[in-house]
């Protein structure tokens, strides 16, 4: 089987970049005319842009009839990362989930599913084999469904009679470490099997590894210190030493599963979050009064024009200095991301948290965004990993709530979620890296963006987008918590119309990565039109409700927002932002 561990090169010479010569820029920057400008000390002078988001949004299209394409989302998929058989991927759709989400398989569907395996582990799909993470992940799913899931989420009559019918020939050609995720303690099958009660890996990861399966595969839970050491011990995929792996994948992607489809709790998540904040060690300490860290999923939008990265740059004008964090790619959305957009623009996307720090302490930028190859490398070697898994990890509530930099002054994270039940353990995590105030928002597609859409009449089932719940400072003296900061809790949907918004839908951007860089360069250049009103709510409601200086009024806040990007403030910010993530190296 191929590893699932990849190597992405730090630059890709397809893609376009943003030029900064005398010459006229190419490309997507032929419809914006750089005039007046010049280079002093950390500072871009004035820009002016020709042709508005509608001839942008034009030549997108016509760029993206060609193939390879990198405007859109998917044409960042790292290329050395095996393709997922299908066919077991769609299965594991269905049964690699939640007690009360997962979807039995038909009989025919099972046969299927299950012949596939068998003739792949028979060597006889070459060039569609079932990986050994999804081998891992399909098995955990099923184990954990016929061990502790409720009755109408447990096997059906037509997965029972495809396995008895399979599973004596799988069992004679699949490697031990499936047929133990499988059948553990030799219960579930029929026929039944002494590998499973018997199994305790190879090496001191795998054996660490292999209990705690035990435990996850049985429906339960385990305790922080013992979920940290298995993480530890397992990753990254593959030895410094001699690039050998140090477990199987199919246990770490057995253990991944898992652990989601048992629901993580909080001792759990906390693990996940915490495991590797010594992969670079201490994080260097920014000399600035405020910083928000956001959290946005790391497989972005698939849909919606996604604001975020323009949003720091607007909150950066007045002192609010914004951290965000990423990928290029990530499954299973493999959506527009932040370093999609800003590598497709030009900037450096490698930074280390060093250069992160100069760049939030320069008065001309105050935003930076780092990614997760270079700040967790161990996390990033599973990038592979999760494609095959098919369904989110632990990793992606975790991976949200992080801080690759600290602040001398005060600290606040924002998170975006869409499951319900997140938003309370996504809160904790921030609690317990100790910031001053903490956000989560229920945005369109679980990011963390609010939208100026209209209220839903009848509304759906959960939380309605635009929930924000969280905590701040407190507008009156309160006992602090047990870490000395004090804190009052909130909880409040958010509906942009009583803000003086009118109510529109979000643009579309349907994976072009090219359309959301002209809707938002567009607004930051004071467009108006439904993305410069999600830019400026978002700006101004997360300033409010973080509690953050000036405020304390959301109408006033709002109006800053406003200010900073009819001023072009914001806009000379971002393309400061693009050429001194060139210079700080």
């Amino acid at each position: 089987m191929n590893s699932l561990l990849i190597s992405t090169p730090k630059s890709n010479p397809t893609f376009p970049r943003f030029s900064f010569s005398s010459a006229k820029p190419t490309g997507f920057l032929n419809s914006i005319d750089l005039v007046s400008f010049r280079r002093g000390g950390n500072r871009i002078g004035g820009l002016s842009f020709r042709a508005n988001a509608r001839s942008a949004i034009d030549e997108a299209e016509l760029l993206e009839s060609g193939h390879p394409n990198p405007t859109i989302s998917s044409s960042y998929r790292p290329p050395t990362i095996p393709q997922p058989n299908q066919t077991v991927l769609e299965a594991q759709a269905r049964v690699c989930t939640g007690p009360e989400q997962t979807r039995p398989l038909t009989e025919e569907q099972a046969f299927k599913v299950l012949d596939t395996i068998l003739k792949s582990a028979r060597g006889e799909l070459k060039d569609d084999e079932v990986s050994k993470a999804q081998l891992g992940a399909f098995f955990a799913g099923m184990t954990i469904r016929a061990n502790a899931f409720p009755e109408p989420t447990q096997w059906s009559e037509g997965e029972r009679r495809a396995m008895d019918v399979f599973w004596p020939h799988l069992v004679e050609v699949l490697p031990q470490d499936i047929i133990f995720i499988a059948d553990p303690e030799g219960t579930i099958m029929e026929s039944g099997n002494s590998i499973g009660p018997n199994y305790v890996g190879e090496g001191t990861a795998e054996m660490r590894l292999v209990g705690a399966l035990r435990e996850v595969l049985a429906g339960g839970h385990l305790g922080y210190e013992e979920v940290q050491g298995v993480l530890r011990d397992v990753l990254p995929l593959k030895s410094d030493d001699d690039g050998s792996a140090k477990a199987s994948e199919s246990l770490i992607a057995a253990f991944l599963i898992g652990q989601r489809m048992n629901r993580e709790t909080d001792r759990e998540l906390k693990a996940y979050c915490l495991a590797f904040d010594d992969d670079l060690g201490p994080p260097p300490v920014a000399d600035v009064d405020s910083l928000t860290h956001y959290g946005e999923p790391y497989d972005g939008n698939t849909r919606f024009f996604k604001s975020t990265l323009f949003v720091a740059a607007v909150r950066a004008c007045y002192g609010e200095s914004c951290l965000l964090h990423g990928v290029e790619w990530m499954p299973p959305k493999g959506g527009i991301t932040e370093g999609q957009l800003l590598k497709f623009m030009g900037a450096n996307i490698y930074l280390s948290p060093a250069h992160a720090k100069t760049l939030l302490e320069d008065e001309n930028v105050g935003f930076a965004y780092l990614n997760q190859k270079e700040v967790h490398p161990s996390l990033y070697s599973l990038i592979g990993l999760r494609e095959h898994i098919k369904k989110r990890p632990p990793l992606a509530t975790a991976e949200k709530v992080q801080q690759f930099v600290r602040a001398r002054g005060r600290e606040a994270i924002v998170a975006g979620f869409y499951h319900a039940g997140y938003e309370n353990p996504l809160l904790m995590l921030m609690r317990r890296r100790r910031v001053h105030s903490g956000l989560v928002v229920k945005g369109e597609e679980g990011a963390l963006s609010m939208t100026t859409k209209a209220k839903a009449v009848h509304a759906s089932k959960g939380l309605p987008v635009n929930h924000c719940s969280g905590f701040r400072p407190p507008s009156l003296a309160v006992l602090p918590d047990v870490d000395g900061i004090s804190r009052e809790s909130f909880s409040i949907d958010v509906n942009a119309k009583d803000y003086g918004f009118e109510p529109t839908d979000t643009p579309r951007t349907d994976r072009s990565v090219l359309k959301n860089i002209a809707l938002g360069l567009a607004a930051l250049r004071g467009e108006k039109g439904e993305a410069y009103d999600r830019i400026v709510l978002n700006a101004g409601m997360v300033d409010h409700l973080l509690g953050c200086n000036g405020a304390e009024d959301v109408m006033a806040a709002l109006d800053r927002a406003r200010e900073a990007i009819d001023s072009g403030k914001a806009l000379k910010r971002l393309m400061n932002y693009i050429q001194l993530s060139h210079k700080v190296i």
